[in-house]
């Protein structure tokens, strides 16, 4: 070989080197709380989650059902707000106030009928067209149009659900249910009739924003008067992010700017707190919200601020102290990661808040990808001890209700798990954990079956969509797309983490008609090229990979902010 046959090679291998990117690292960041669970609970299991989502729809939207306690779910002719049948699932199984002959039978809540809804679209199921019924359509009678609220409600007609030992005016249950609304609207698009109950939801919650003018600290806001009000339950200024998160999808839905400001507007009132008031569930949608505006928009909101208020949870004394994250061992089972109260009787995790938790904070890594690891080690901890909110997941002697846990079909759980026996039975005292519910507490004395949840259930689909096992056992793949509603899945994005000291190889599955590429975003690099049907990457331990699926021999270009594939955008920094 000549200098200049070297020479010429040089100067192609430069030339080349020019077209690779050059690694863009993600620097890691913990949220503490996370810090102090365990990389690898005890006792372990994992639950085919989408199994459970698929035979939950099954079980509950089953009309012709039989037996005590049967069929869970009935139809509601009152024709409340819209000129048309809707239905009624029991909010618990047995649920004394509930059913088609008892308060007219329109005693129902959108958070078991919309969850449902909305948990059997994320795994697939439509639920437009089911057995003769387009659920989609008919739940469309929880927009309280006849009291001038104008928006989604948790029940259709509120002054029947107080009659029914509903609670009284408490803000996340007015706006909770808008949010899922959204979320049914974008699995099931093109419903005659949703996208002008979705602007007009969106008008409702960028008035009440513009007259709330920062100052959340209500109770309650009364959406027809536009009037924020005070009664016994504490303030609830996390409602701000329930505002935020429905506006911004707003915005990106019709593209109206108003609703752009009036996210900002929610965002900023939020983030003005002196502490964390974290109330039920809205919070973490926050922090979703902040971290999306930060990343489309350029905004820079303090997103570890709202993760450090969701997970620490309230501390504020006129607030819902102690509501957060858990974050313990009771007995012989790791409790991390569940949702609820940190401090009533010992502890309470809700299983219905936390399948909501995973909803905003798995997609959340696609903005903001230096809080993989943490989400992704919270998300294991909290999949392994939700769990046991299910009957047949955890001992007899540490259920409230061993004896009928047929009627579940193990597709309904529990409320959820206690740190100890809340009702004093002989034989629950000093065992912990104790899975057991609510329902006996409530106005209308509840018979024992009603600690079984139907609402809390529902919303299985979540973890359905979200979690799926790998040839490594605690190794999760995780897909961030899967409820990240009114964004871009320009590429499908999978959060892995290692809870081994050690390296751990994975198996990855091409599932498309074309060879793909795996492309590491905290490492900027491909770990696995040209792959037809299977392929395999290293995750080391300790630590996580952020995939993104790309078609073969693509290359990543990266801008200020983001990183772009083929002309999309493929996430960002």
């Amino acid at each position: 070989m000549n200098r200049y046959t070297t020479l010429l090679l040089i100067i192609i291998s430069a030339i080349a080197s020019c077209n690779k990117p050059e690694p863009v690292t993600v620097t890691q960041v913990a949220i503490k709380r996370v810090e102090g669970m365990p990389n690898q609970p005890t006792p372990y299991k994992m639950l085919d989650w989408k199994e459970k989502a698929i035979n939950f729809d099954r079980y509950v939207f089953n009309h012709n059902a039989k037996g005590e306690y049967l069929p869970l779910i009935w139809i509601d002719s009152a024709h409340r707000n819209i000129e048309q049948n809707t239905f009624g699932l029991f909010t618990v199984i047995g649920d004394l106030r509930q059913g088609s002959g008892i308060n007219n039978g329109e005693f129902h809540e959108a958070l078991a009928s919309l969850g449902a809804i909305m948990g059997a679209g994320l795994v697939g199921i439509d639920k437009t067209n089911q057995d003769g019924y387009n659920y989609v359509k008919m739940v469309q009678n929880y927009f309280n149009s006849d009291n001038g609220w104008n928006i989604i409600m948790n029940n259709t007609n509120p002054g029947i659900a107080m009659l029914g030992g509903g609670y009284g005016r408490d803000w996340w249950y007015d706006v909770f249910p808008n949010v899922l609304y959204y979320a049914v609207c974008e699995l099931f698009p093109e419903v005659d009739g949703a996208d002008q109950i979705q602007r007009t939801i969106a008008e409702q919650f960028y008035k009440a924003d513009s007259v709330l003018a920062g100052n959340y600290d209500y109770s309650y806001f009364d959406y027809a008067v536009m009037e924020g009000k005070r009664n016994q339950i504490p303030y609830q200024q996390d409602a701000a992010a329930g505002h935020a998160y429905v506006l911004y999808a707003a915005y990106k839905k019709f593209g109206d700017e108003k609703y752009l400001n009036g996210a900002k507007s929610a965002l900023e009132a939020l983030l003005s707190q002196k502490e964390s008031r974290f109330y039920e569930v809205l919070m973490p949608f926050g922090a979703l919200t902040a971290a999306r505006m930060n990343a489309e928009q350029g905004t820079s909101y303090d997103v570890m601020k709202i993760l450090d208020w969701t997970y620490d949870g309230c501390v504020a004394e006129d607030g819902r102290t102690g509501w957060g994250i858990l974050s313990e061992r009771w007995g012989e089972y790791d409790i991390h990661g569940m949702q609820g109260s940190l401090t009533h009787e010992g502890g309470y995790g809700f299983l219905m808040n936390t399948f909501d938790m995973a909803w905003p904070l798995v997609p959340l890594v696609k903005y903001d990808p230096q809080l993989a690891k943490t989400i992704g080690k919270w998300t294991l901890n909290t999949a392994n001890a939700t769990r046991l909110c299910y009957p047949y997941e955890i001992p007899d002697e540490n259920q409230w209700l061993p004896e009928l846990k047929k009627i579940t079909k193990n597709v309904i759980a529990y409320e959820g798990v206690k740190k100890t026996d809340a009702y004093n039975k002989e034989s629950l005292k000093g065992v912990s954990p104790v899975a057991l519910g609510d329902g006996p507490n409530w106005v209308v004395s509840q018979p024992e079956q009603s600690m079984f949840s139907i609402y809390g259930s529902a919303h299985v689909g979540i973890f359905g969509a979200i979690i799926e096992e790998t040839n490594v056992e605690q190794i999760l793949k995780l897909n961030c797309q899967a409820t990240d509603f009114y964004a871009e899945h320009n590429y499908p994005m999978f959060l892995y983490y290692n809870p081994y000291p050690g390296n751990k190889e994975i198996i990855y599955h091409n599932k498309k008609d074309e060879s793909i590429d795996l492309f590491d975003v905290l490492t900027g690099t491909t770990v696995s090229e040209n792959i037809e049907t299977e392929g395999k990457f290293t995750i080391s331990g300790d630590e996580a990979r952020l995939i993104i699926v790309i078609p073969a021999g693509s290359t990543v270009e990266y801008r200020e902010g983001e990183a772009v594939i083929n002309g999309k955008t493929a996430f960002y920094l």
